[in-house]
């Protein structure tokens, strides 16, 4: 007998709306990384990451009557609840996120090599540099490009059309480019 398909977000909101704990605790395990993740990215805070990450699924739970499947995907409300929280929590990061040794404190924290690579020195120069860019800039970029939402998922969690989100990315690379034109290592310069 083969294997029932699991639900689809929209049948675990419906779910979560009639009061089932157990929607709300699948969709919470199924985005939870995802949207701490992308608060870390816009933040640089480890702390801001994760209380705004409890703030999007606390609304959820709550006030579920603010989600409309019509505006864009479930993930896509939620990163923009975690996107309003940072941006009301500090407008621009002091430094990049640190490691404290704390790793039971981040949602899905794993030792695979990517993670280890993304903790190391080779890209703290990236990290530095995303999170200098200016907010509008830094959450067109970590949405598009390292989330990889499409640019209509991205427009709904920042709140603006299609072709402000290309317009901001655009920019977005252009500076992240400059700022490490200086970083590249050697043999691997731009060529003029």
């Amino acid at each position: 007998m083969p294997a029932a398909a699991p639900p689809t977000d929209d049948e675990l909101f419906a779910r979560l709306r009639n009061g089932d704990e157990a929607a709300f605790t699948t969709l919470y395990r199924r985005h939870r990384d995802a949207v701490y993740r992308f608060a870390l990215m816009l933040a640089g805070s480890a702390a801001l990451a994760a209380d705004a990450t409890q703030e999007a699924f606390l609304l959820l739970i709550q006030q579920p009557e603010r989600f409309d499947p019509l505006r864009g995907p479930l993930p896509a409300f939620l990163m923009g609840v975690a996107r309003n929280h940072v941006r009301r929590g500090r407008a621009e990061p002091a430094a990049p996120p640190v490691d404290d040794g704390d790793e039971a404190a981040e949602p899905g924290h794993d030792h695979t090599p990517l993670a280890s690579l993304l903790g190391g020195e080779t890209l703290a120069g990236l990290r530095a540099a995303v999170l200098a860019l200016p907010f509008a800039y830094r959450e067109a970029l970590v949405l598009c490009d390292l989330h990889e939402l499409p640019y209509l998922d991205a427009a709904a969690v920042i709140g603006c059309p299609i072709g402000t989100v290309r317009s901001r990315l655009n920019r977005a690379r252009a500076r992240l480019a400059q700022a490490l034109a200086g970083h590249a290592p050697a043999g691997l310069e731009a060529t003029p």
